[in-house]
């Protein structure tokens, strides 16, 4: 079972994660930020990523550290459940329809971190929570990874519909994408042998 469990602490949060990335989408999330909660209960059903999180943070101060640092260190867990990268398909795309809204996601788990962000909000806040902190969670997600992620809002009203839709992507793409292919387990996928900068 490809497994990590890692801890993560500062001045500003504690937090830590453990993931399955051969589980079945159970989940226990404790972040103290209940909409947070809720997004990561949907990545880790929908990836069928296994995924327990437990987070304590400065949220008397704001929502931005806890966010950013959760998405630190799920992306970190997974990099170091993905161990060395053989046999995985690599890649991975979801186009996620949410009622009136639908969703396009793109990766490469090519160890060249990127975020591409094409998501735009109407409203500043969805109850307490920023909009804007969305953004930094999946950048900061996608530089611990080591994946190149491409998020893409098509269209959409409904601010919650928008930003579920783009977790929900992200988790079916994800699932692709660190599925081992039975094809070529026993090597990385790249022309070069090896993944990780050197693509």
């Amino acid at each position: 079972m490809r497994t990590a469990t890692l801890e993560r602490k500062t001045n500003e949060t504690q937090i830590k994660v453990t993931v399955n990335l051969d589980g079945t989408g159970h989940y226990q999330v404790s972040t103290g930020i209940g909409f947070l909660d809720h997004m990561l209960e949907q990545l880790s059903r929908h990836s069928l990523i296994d995924l327990t999180v437990e987070a304590n943070g400065d949220t008397h101060i704001d929502f931005h550290h806890t966010v950013e640092d959760t998405g630190i260190a799920i992306g970190q867990a997974v990099a170091r459940a993905l161990g060395d990268l053989k046999g995985i398909t690599r890649y991975g795309d979801a186009l996620i329809p949410m009622d009136e809204t639908l969703t396009r996601v793109a990766l490469d788990i090519s160890g060249r971190p990127y975020l591409v962000w094409k998501v735009e909000f109407t409203r500043d806040k969805l109850g307490e929570f920023d909009t804007e902190l969305f953004r930094e969670w999946f950048q900061a997600f996608a530089f611990a990874a080591g994946i190149t992620l491409h998020v893409e809002n098509l269209y959409g009203v409904n601010n919650h519909h928008i930003i579920e839709s783009s977790y929900k992507a992200l988790a079916r793409a994800l699932r692709t994408a660190v599925t081992i292919d039975p094809r070529k387990a026993d090597s990385v996928p790249s022309t070069k042998g090896t993944l990780g900068g050197t693509l």
